[in-house]
Order: C-alpha cells, then structure tokens, then sequence
C-alpha cells in the first residue's frame, strides 16, 4: 500500500476489467485533473501548433533557411520534438507519484533548487509565448482595421492593448484548462479558417506572381546569426513547454494517453502548419513577412474574416500557455470556487488581470516579434524541451538503459547546450539591432 502524504489526493489506476490494482499520488491543487480524454489533450496541443503563429513562420523560418534547410529542419525538429516529449511524457508517474508540474517533476528527480530552476525558465518561456500571441492578436486586428479605413490614425500598441483587454475577460470566465472543452472546437475551427484562407490566397498570388527570389540574404557574419536564430524558431514552433500540465488533465492511463495526443499531435496536428508554411514562402519567396495575412491580395471580407479569426484563436491560445501561471496562483491562495463565485473571480479579476497588463504592456513596449521566438527557443526552449528532458530521463532511468542509450541521451544534452547559448547570442544580437531600428511603442 502507498503512504499518502497530507497534501498529496489519490489517482487510482484500474485494471482491463475495472478493478482497482494500484494508487498513483497526485499534488493538491485548485485547478481540475484526471479527468479529460487523450483526444482533448491532442486537440489542446495541435491549437498550439496551430496558433497564429503559424501565420509567421515562413517569415521567421523559411526565409532566413531556404528551401533546403528549411524543409529538412521542419522535418527534423518534428521527429527531435516528439522523441523529446515522449520523454518528458513517460515520467509522469515516476516514483510513485503523478508530477503535474513541470518543476514538481524536476524537483523529484534533482531536488528542490531544480524546483525553482525549472519553473524559472518554464514561466520566462510561457511569458514570452504570451507576448507573441499580444503581438499578434494586436497585428490581426490592425490588418482588419486597415482594411475597412483610408486614414489610418490607430497604432498597433492601441491594438496591443484591446488584445490585452479580451484576453482578461476570457481568462477571468475561464477557470482552468479542463473547462475549455467547447473553446477548444472554436479554437480548431478558427484556425482552420486563418491557415485555409492564408493559403489559398496564397496560391493565389504565387501562380500570378513573376519568379520569387528564394536566396538568403545578407553578409555572412548575418546569415550565421540569423541561421541559428531561425533553427531557433523552429524548436519553438513545435513545443509548449508544458507537456506534464497538459498530461494532468488526463484520465488513468495518464502515460498511454499522453503518448497518444503527443502521435496525433506530430502526425495530424503539423499538416495545417506544413502547409501554410510552405505555400506561403512558395507564393512571396524572401519577401514573405513575419505576418502572411499582410502579403496576401484577396477580397476585403475573405481577408477581414481570416483576421478577426487569427485574434480570436491568439484569445484562446494565449490562455492555454498561460494556464501554469494561473494553476500556481490559484493552488497557492486556495481559489476552488465556480467561474462567477465572488471571491474567485474577485482574485482572477486582480491577479490575471494584472498578469495580462503587464504583458500587454511588454508586447507594445517591444513589438519584435520575430526576436521574441528566437529568444522564447534559446532561453527556454532548448533547456525545457531538450536539454533537461534528455537528462531527466538519463538520471530517471539510468539503471535500465544501455551504454548506447545513454550515450545518445548525452549526446542530446551536449548539443542542445550548445544551441542554446549560440541561439541566446543570436537572438540578442538581433534585439539589439532591431531596437536600433525602432522606437519603443513602434507602429511595427
């Protein structure tokens, strides 16, 4: 029998025919657990993959890496990525105990310090996908808003802040991850219509257009940078940083599951973005921009509908990536109560609130948004997804691994290392070459 600890609830895990064989312990917490399908999970995952990034990454990725490069890193940041989510997947249950945090998990197996580490570089990867999706969800909307006006008076930091504004309404009438079940079918919708207008318009153009040119450009010393700020990009682009908070809202069992949506994910899940990706640098070559809706030539309405879908699916997004910010602040203040009881959505109305505002804040301050993937992958991406993964997993099971197991697991950890500080390098040099460039509150 396992001891349960005082702040620890029970998972009980049930044989083929319903009878209960074992107790798995789960951390208390105020948000909702154990209780979705591996289907809900993938869906979760592929509105991440599918998010209105999508809509920037022939931009950020393809021209910077060609045809050659581009499509070969797409193809193996897809196989590295899931490899290194099934690895993070299959510690769910390590020791006995369900880890629904990524640090909790990390704590388990280095000790405490881990604990504040990971969450450390967790919340500056999730903070920094936020911002991403302020960015965009302000650049959508200043799309449809340029469509319909001659004059154009609003900048995008006033974009910025009504983006900011839906999104603490939808975070404070939105409890927890779990409760998203209808949103995430508006969200799988929603991006449907974005990436399917986005492409055909797209098409559209390229058959219509004269030869693109498809060269990198720049000096050498550019390129190099920029090279490894998009392979960068390209690790962002397929991991959420978050896989044991997603695995939490699983029902028993959590690994077969998780395992599940983490296949559909990179099988179903990145067709949409191939897609859109690969049109659209097809259609514009280098000059395809870091937001395709802006290159595409079509009717006003097609267009106006693609954009007020990319900003309502940025809404929808942005609340799933920044759902461990909330599950911690409500665990640690014991917020339990329904959407619309007061003293909860008192606390969501001031802390997610203020969260949003200070986000809201740094996404107009510093409107980069290519910068911002690159430096999201370096600084957290890379160590989250790859690095500590790797090594979790070697420490976790180094008893039943071969030499040649562990071997490539160290190899892994090396390399990733490696691309890390060159990525951080690379994208911080870009930063500081934009800021240049532009003004804070930039009318990007």
């Amino acid at each position: 029998m396992i001891k349960r600890e005082p702040n620890m609830i029970a998972d009980d895990k049930f044989d083929v025919e319903g009878d209960r064989f074992s107790t798995v312990e789960i951390p208390e917490t105020a948000h909702q657990i154990s209780s979705d399908s591996w289907f809900q999970a993938g869906v979760v995952l592929t509105s991440g993959v599918n998010s209105v990034f999508v809509l920037g990454y022939s931009g950020t990725i393809m021209v910077h890496l060609g045809w050659i490069g581009g499509v070969v890193g797409l193809v193996l940041a897809t196989a590295i990525s899931l490899y290194a989510n099934m690895l993070v997947a299959k510690l769910h249950e390590f020791r006995g105990k369900r880890h629904i945090r990524y640090r909790d998990l990390a704590a388990e197996i280095y000790g405490r310090k881990a604990y504040y580490l990971t969450w450390a570089l967790q919340y500056v990867n999730l903070f920094m996908i936020n911002i991403g999706f302020l960015i965009l969800g302000a650049s959508s909307l200043k799309a449809c808003y340029v469509l319909f006006v001659e004059e154009v008076t609003m900048k995008l930091p006033y974009f910025t802040a009504i983006a900011g504004f839906v999104c603490i309404l939808f975070a404070i009438s939105t409890p927890n991850l779990s409760s998203l079940r209808v949103w995430l079918a508006c969200s799988t919708i929603l991006s449907l219509i974005y990436i399917v207008v986005a492409s055909v318009l797209a098409a559209k153009d390229g058959m219509n257009a004269p030869p693109r040119d498809y060269s990198i450009h720049g000096t050498t010393a550019g390129k190099i940078f920029t090279i490894i700020g998009a392979s960068s990009n390209l690790m962002f682009a397929f991991n959420t940083g978050m896989v044991p908070e997603i695995q939490a809202t699983l029902r028993q069992p959590a690994v077969e599951n998780m395992l599940k949506a983490l296949y559909f994910q990179f099988t179903i899940g990145v067709v949409p973005m191939y897609a859109i990706i690969f049109i659209g640098y097809w259609a514009y070559g280098a000059s395809a921009s870091t937001y395709l809706l802006s290159n595409v030539s079509g009717p006003v309405w097609v267009k106006a509908a693609a954009n007020i879908s990319a900003f309502l699916q940025s809404v929808i997004a942005l609340h799933i990536f920044a759902s461990p910010a909330y599950e911690y602040m409500d665990t640690k203040f014991k917020i339990t109560g329904g959407a619309f009881e007061l003293k909860s959505l008192t606390f969501r109305i001031v802390a997610r609130g203020g969260y949003l505002v200070i986000s809201s804040t740094v996404s107009a301050l510093l409107p980069f948004l290519g910068d911002f993937e690159s430096l999201t992958g370096a600084l957290s991406t890379f160590p989250l997804t790859f690095i500590l993964a790797s090594h979790m997993y070697l420490v976790a099971k180094k008893s039943s691994l071969s030499s040649l197991q562990q071997s490539w697991l160290w190899l892994n950890v090396v390399f990733f290392s490696c691309m890390s500080i060159a990525a951080t390098v690379a994208a911080i040099r870009l930063i500081v070459v934009d800021s240049k460039k532009y003004h804070v509150f930039a009318d990007v």
